[in-house]
């Protein structure tokens, strides 16, 4: 009788980060990088409300979006994300709203925290399991994901910014950030 050998899909890699990363702590003076993509004009809506809040906290933000992911354009974007990375202080990455849309969303988030950078990734719930199993098969199970409703971008854009005015203090919190500076008690 022959033996065989079944592998365990489910098992963890050995070199598997269960950590969430660091921190991105107090975001006045930083340089917040948000991370867009061509598809989903919610994500474009609540990115950029975000982003006015990340301004009012005395953040600076920078926006880079996805787009050609292979051949020549695709070196050329990922050169530039590359390049991204090294003008931010910490990386909002979204949207996985779709299958190829997650990959890609875990995948630059996977890069981002690569680099150091305190990195969450934006998901909806229809994905989250999706981008928790590439993240975790990326070698970074503890990779922040946050999770925004589905169905999300079908919504008109009265009806999508109230989540996402809903879902930024949560964001904020996941990221280890403080919008405004921690002060030391006066004694």
């Amino acid at each position: 009788m022959a033996k065989g050998l079944v592998l365990d899909p489910t098992a963890l890699r050995e070199d598997d980060i269960t950590s969430s990363g660091p921190d991105a702590g107090p975001l006045a003076g930083k340089t917040v990088g948000i991370r867009t993509d061509e598809m989903w004009r919610s994500w474009d809506w609540i990115s950029e409300m975000w982003a006015d809040e990340f301004r009012k906290a005395g953040a600076k933000v920078e926006f880079w979006r996805s787009s050609h992911r292979t051949g020549a354009p695709g070196e050329a974007a990922a050169k530039s994300l590359a390049e991204f990375f090294t003008r931010v202080d910490c990386t909002v990455v979204g949207l996985g709203n779709c299958g190829s849309c997650t990959g890609w969303t875990i995948h630059d988030a996977l890069a981002s925290a690569a680099t150091g950078l305190p990195t969450i990734a934006i998901v909806t719930d229809n994905f989250k399991g999706l981008g928790r199993n590439l993240a975790r098969r990326g070698g970074r199970s503890g990779l922040r994901i946050h999770v925004l409703p589905y169905p999300l971008n079908e919504g008109m854009k009265e009806d999508v910014e109230p989540v996402g005015r809903e879902h930024f203090p949560q964001v904020v919190a996941a990221m280890g950030a403080q919008l405004t500076a921690k002060r030391e008690a006066a004694e």
